[in-house]
């Protein structure tokens, strides 16, 4: 029997792939959904588990109903014009026909007869009728990667159809689709989101009957857990399951891709091929099982690192929405807190292809991988035009001793580049861009060999606390706008509270001393609840 693996491409098949139970997910929309009879669209992010969503409902459906599952992948031609569009969907739909067991001759007979050229919706929708009638089981159409065709007009043509024939149902005038699912990142209610530059924007969707998709398909710890002890079984690594399982939520929030990429990285941990050739080889020693915080951490270096489609996909999205990339930065260097509003564009663009959440009616970063890349991205473009950060940073080499990192010499060392190249700097420039000084000073240090965070649930405006995760091990810098004394103080407790909570026992805290307020900078040492800081202020 050929052994089973983590899956990252394409559909993913219970009986090849690790993969999460999403069993009452799928019932949930059974009863919710398609039992009702509602018209609705799974817009989700790329790689959110869409399609492999579609062909589980489908498997679900196809004894008690006769479906039509289509995709658009591939399928341009088909938006030549009506015609076109209308014999395509014919033909698409002949197809998944044919695939259903107990079609009568004369019901596929039917179906596959052509489309006249002239009025092909009407004819469309005729064809519709009768063959819901002739059917002796109610009939769903599902529609995978409607992006493909969500910015043509003969699309929203096609879409105006559906919708009149599901108001007529409604009043008993009509007999159409049961229920009709399309799948793809761009919610079709949305259509002006994704028309061509120079085009009318349509703010009167013809999908507006379509019922809101509430079924939440990111995955709980509870779920990766029961999909880490199916692995378990097979493979007997000896791994905390529930201790893993959390450390994957931490990073991944339950992104379905991202789960998946940091398990298969961690199962093939041991030079599979895969990871040769993109040079992501994982350093898990010879003995020890492969599934630990370590080799997580590995994994974690190796999904920000890239190359992969979801980043290069962020990269691009940034790009093409510099109202989006400016926000992300102010989130993620400032703690600005954006209100959540689902009529801005480009944060709803954000929350589409799945960079941005509604944390408590603020814009949040959607999980902690997806901060982590969009920091390496953007210290690795330019980012200041006044004085390059990327010059007299230390070599890393000094700060590494017998395999570890050296976290005292890079504090203290800190001070010293900062010292000479920003003292001298106005408050307001140092309270803009202090924050993102120090995480360019970092990233060449630790890079190749750990990674970093900003820990979101501490990040506002005066605090940010860094977590640096280096070959297993962990330290916490905290990171304070000077505010006097008494300020100080309520930061080492903080700090203290926050060792506690990752059981480390030293920690750093580091203070920017502006012109206006300037404090006394230096580095001492500090005891705060039996725990040992480093206090470095500049």
């Amino acid at each position: 029997m050929k052994q089973k693996k983590f899956n990252i491409t394409g559909i993913c098949v219970p009986g090849l792939h690790y993969m999460v139970d999403t069993g009452d997910k799928i019932e949930e929309i059974v009863a919710d959904y398609i039992v009702n009879g509602e018209y609705f669209t799974i817009n989700r992010a790329r790689q959110y588990g869409k399609s492999t969503t579609l062909e589980l409902l489908y498997n679900r459906l196809k004894g008690e109903y006769l479906v039509l599952d289509i995709s658009f992948e591939g399928a341009e031609d088909c938006f030549a014009s009506v015609y076109t569009l209308a014999q395509g969907i014919v033909n698409k739909a002949a197809r998944a026909l044919a695939a259903n067991e107990g079609v009568s001759d004369a019901l596929m007979e039917f179906w596959r007869q052509p489309i006249p050229k002239e009025l092909p919706l009407d004819a469309l929708g005729e064809k519709i009728t009768r063959f819901c009638q002739m059917s002796e089981k109610e009939v769903i159409l599902m529609v995978d990667e409607v992006d493909k065709a969500a910015d043509n007009q003969v699309f929203l043509n096609f879409l105006g159809l559906l919708r009149e024939k599901y108001l007529r149902r409604s009043v008993g005038r009509d007999d159409t689709f049961k229920s009709v699912i399309l799948a793809g990142v761009y919610d079709v209610k949305n259509l002006r989101m994704k028309l061509r530059p120079g085009k009318e924007a349509h703010y009167n969707s013809p999908w507006n009957i379509a019922a809101e998709f509430q079924v939440d398909m990111s995955f709980s710890v509870w779920d990766i857990e029961k999909m880490l002890c199916t692995y378990e079984q097979d493979r007997h690594t000896g791994m905390d399951i529930a201790d893993m399982a959390g450390q994957i939520f931490a990073y991944t929030s339950g992104y379905p891709f991202l789960v998946s990429f940091l398990c298969k990285c961690m199962d093939e941990g041991k030079g599979a091929s895969a990871w040769k050739e993109e040079g992501l080889q994982l350093a898990v020693k010879e003995g020890e099982p492969a599934w630990t915080r370590e080799s997580l951490q590995e994994a974690v270096k190796a999904v920000v690192r890239g190359p992969n489609t979801l980043y290069d996909d962020m990269v691009k999205q940034v790009a093409e929405h510099p109202q989006l990339g400016r926000m992300l930065q102010n989130i993620l260097f400032r703690g600005v807190e954006y209100p959540y509003h689902e009529y801005s564009e480009w944060m709803n663009i954000g929350k589409m292809l799945g960079f941005i959440r509604d944390k408590n009616g603020v814009a949040a970063v959607s999980n902690r991988i997806f901060e982590m890349q969009l920091y390496s991205y953007f210290l690795s473009e330019e980012l200041f035009e006044e004085k390059p950060l990327s010059e007299d940073i230390p070599d890393r080499n000094q700060f590494i001793r017998h395999g570890n990192l050296d976290m005292d010499l890079v504090m203290r060392k800190f001070y010293e580049y900062y010292t000479a190249l920003y003292q001298k700097e106005d408050g307001k420039f140092l309270e803009e861009y202090g924050r993102k000084i120090f995480l360019l000073y970092l990233k060449p240090i630790i890079n190749g060999s750990g990674n970093f965070y900003v820990e979101a649930e501490t990040r506002d405006k005066t605090r940010t606390d860094v977590v640096i995760d280096y070959r297993g091990r962990q330290y916490i810098v905290e990171l304070k706008i000077w505010r006097g004394a008494k300020y100080h103080a309520e930061g080492e407790e903080q700090l203290a509270g926050y060792l506690e909570q990752y059981h480390l026992q030293r920690g750093y805290l580091l203070s920017f001393s502006f012109a206006r307020n300037r404090g006394k900078t230096g580095i001492r040492e500090a005891a705060c609840r039996g725990k040992s800081i480093l206090e470095v202020v500049v």
